[in-house]
């Protein structure tokens, strides 16, 4: 190869050449099943020409160079096995074993599996909720500061922005707290891979000092499920160390496929990013601005767009003041009805992703069905259920319910997961401290840790998460009971 193209290019190139695979993979880029022929083609191993992702030196580390140029990082490295890798990684290389980290209780549950691996320390960090929802806020500067200044044998921090939900962390002001420490900050930015690349738009975390950052390329990038990237900056983690780690917990026969798909999006961003990002970001502020016209159902406003608080194209949609509506049903009525598929439903409130693969089809078929809903709603409950200026994003819904409930802890989670454990029905395991986690899939955040109590207001949260048939995981259901594990000791 003279000159570098891009990897799919290359493959497609190589797929449709003379060259004769006496190699793997079984296929031999031949449809013998039903996977179509040109994904074959492109599925190859570690050859001559292709590089290798553990020791990247030709083709894949001009792709990854890429990939750091477009974010504004000293070095970029791809992940074929999501973003999950990236975080054991970064975590693994950041703090040694035993060591304290500093986390968003909500976070993804490959933090907690390092932690296990690695049997690390937790401490905790609890956003507020969102006035008028139930879900939190993203951590804030004062936050990490005031736990740094209590806790000082903390290692390494570790956020989540944008949440779930959109909500966007100062990941600048939070980088120069914990740089005064002389810590790394690692930042979960899985469904932030798309900021930055347009006015309008937050900044990504690169950009604002953080010394990792993980992105997911799959959740808001044109690319292939189980594809994501993790950036590294400065000298707080050693980057021997981490591609050590990297090379663990990555799988040893990497996918050019999902590599090749990696490359589109940087390509896609380079060449065309600016320019459909900027729709994008008309098509969403037009879409909320159309549904602020209804009366019952609630949306986070524009302005924390404008803020920055809020990511672009996270659209929350809230049962408002209707007590009797969840938002499982507000997410059935969307599948069912309009054939609509959300990314999640949460207690009261579901939530829909759109991305810049959005066409104005997306825009307007939610618009109507939202409207529909809306009018019904209105309808059925009368004129009490008005939502007036007062009340808009004023947090006038029952603050008790969706508050935050601080677990009782009776041993260190890096350690309860391997205790031993027996079955327990669910009403007579209050007061016990469980052995498996429970929580709300997705997104996976933790009800209850490993270790942790269940306290008779965490038993009453799950059993309205029941009532509600939100997917809750961690539980045993058997002849209509409910079990859980619980700890022996």
């Amino acid at each position: 190869m003279t000159e570098w193209m891009p990897l799919y290019k290359e493959l497609e190139q190589y797929g449709n050449s003379d060259f004769y695979p006496y190699h793997m993979p079984g296929h031999k880029r031949r449809q013998l099943g039903d996977i179509p022929e040109r994904i074959l083609k492109t599925d190859i191993t570690e050859i001559d020409g292709f590089d290798n992702l553990h020791q990247a030196e030709g083709i894949l580390r001009e792709a990854q160079d890429l990939a750091n140029r477009l974010y504004g990082a000293e070095e970029t490295f791809y992940l074929v096995n999501g973003s999950t890798a990236g975080i054991l990684s970064a975590i693994s290389a950041a703090l040694p074993e035993g060591g304290h980290l500093l986390i968003t209780r909500g976070c993804h549950k490959s933090v907690y599996h390092a932690a296990y691996l690695r049997k690390l320390k937790f401490s905790y960090l609890y956003p507020k909720n969102v006035k008028g929802f139930e879900f939190s806020e993203a951590v804030t500067a004062g936050q990490v500061q005031e736990a740094l200044r209590s806790e000082p044998d903390i290692g390494a921090v570790l956020i989540v922005s944008p949440t779930y939900e959109g909500r966007i962390a100062d990941v600048k002001k939070i980088a120069e707290i914990v740089h005064e420490k002389g810590i790394p900050l690692i930042v979960d930015e899985a469904h932030g891979a798309h900021l930055g690349f347009a006015e309008g738009f937050a900044p990504g975390a690169c950009m604002a000092g953080a010394d990792i950052v993980i992105h997911s390329v799959h959740k808001t990038l044109p690319a292939m499920t189980q594809t994501a990237l993790l950036h590294v900056n400065g000298t707080r983690v050693d980057r021997d160390r981490l591609k050590r780690f990297l090379r663990i917990y990555q799988t040893s026969s990497p996918s050019y496929v999902l590599m090749a798909s990696i490359s589109d999006a940087m390509e896609f961003l380079k060449i065309d990013g600016k320019r459909y990002f900027a729709d994008f970001r008309d098509h969403y502020l037009r879409l909320l601005d159309r549904l602020g016209v209804c009366k019952v159902l609630q949306f986070v406003p524009a302005e924390d767009i404008f803020d920055g608080r809020q990511d672009i194209g996270k659209l929350v949609i809230g049962a408002g003041n209707r007590r009797d509506i969840s938002g499982q049903w507000l997410y059935d009525q969307l599948r069912e009805r309009y054939h609509l598929q959300c990314e999640m439903a949460a207690g009261r409130y579901c939530l829909a992703m759109f991305t810049v693969a959005d066409s104005s089809e997306a825009y307007e078929r939610m618009e109507q069905a939202l409207l529909c809903i809306d009018e019904e709603l209105f309808t059925e409950s009368g004129a009490e259920n008005v939502r007036d200026e007062e009340r808009a994003m004023s947090g006038t819904m029952d603050e008790s319910r969706g508050k935050i409930v601080l677990p009782e802890v009776c041993y260190p989670f890096s350690a309860a997961w391997d205790l031993t454990w027996k079955r327990e029905r669910l009403g007579d395991a209050v007061g016990c401290a469980v052995g498996e986690f429970v929580n709300l899939y997705p997104p996976g955040t933790p009800i209850l840790v490993p270790g942790e109590v269940l306290t008779q207001e965490i038993y009453e949260q799950i059993l309205e998460y029941l009532t509600q048939k939100l997917n809750l995981q961690g539980l045993i259901q058997e002849e209509g009971e409910y079990y859980i594990r619980v700890l022996r000791q």
